[in-house]
């Protein structure tokens, strides 16, 4: 799998750089983030230098990850990931996250259905899923809005940055499924 860059409205899913590590190490300093995606202790630039390079690299076909700008300007305002596709079983994972400024805009919403057609049309994909914890709403918000439907509640089912195992709420989205486009709001 090659990367590529998506366009979504003003926003722009182009592929991770090596010169992401500094707006990439102080997202990573939000609360939210850190809990809601698994990351505990402290975060440095040398464990920011990991996280873009598994990220940058696409060629194992298992991943396909972005960086989410302002097209206009360039600014980081997320992050969103196809992990785990299973091109055996036509399966994969999507996760994401925005900074705050970006949060209550519909960009993650905009960019998970972003992705989702992607996969549909490039992939051997037919099935995407989506889990957060119970407790993330917010998530929920996002799965709904970008197509998911809600199939089920997995008993403490991943540890988050809190150290905890928490239950999550399992969503899917199909490539069958008839979802209209998404679009976040300036």
């Amino acid at each position: 799998m090659d990367p590529v860059e998506l366009c979504v409205g003003d926003l722009r899913l182009r592929p991770w750089r090596v010169d992401d590590a500094d707006a990439v190490l102080a997202v990573m300093q939000d609360p939210d983030i850190r809990l809601w995606n698994g990351f505990e202790g402290e975060f440095s630039l040398e464990d920011v230098g990991v996280w873009l390079t598994r990220r940058m690299n696409w060629s194992a076909g298992d991943h396909a990850s972005w960086a989410v700008d302002q097209a206009a300007d360039g600014e980081l305002v997320g992050s969103v990931s196809l992990h785990h596709v299973d091109a055996g079983q036509g399966d994969a994972e999507i996760g994401y996250w925005t900074v705050p400024a970006a949060r209550g805009r519909g960009v993650a919403s905009a960019v998970v259905d972003a992705v989702c057609r992607w996969a549909f049309e490039t992939l051997p994909v037919d099935r995407i899923e989506l889990c957060h914890a119970v407790e993330n709403e917010a998530s929920g918000r996002v799965a709904q809005k970008a197509g998911f439907r809600r199939e089920g509640r997995l008993r403490k089912s991943f540890r988050y940055g809190d150290g905890v195992k928490h239950d999550e709420l399992l969503w899917a989205r199909l490539a069958e499924d008839d979802v209209p486009s998404v679009s976040a709001r300036g």
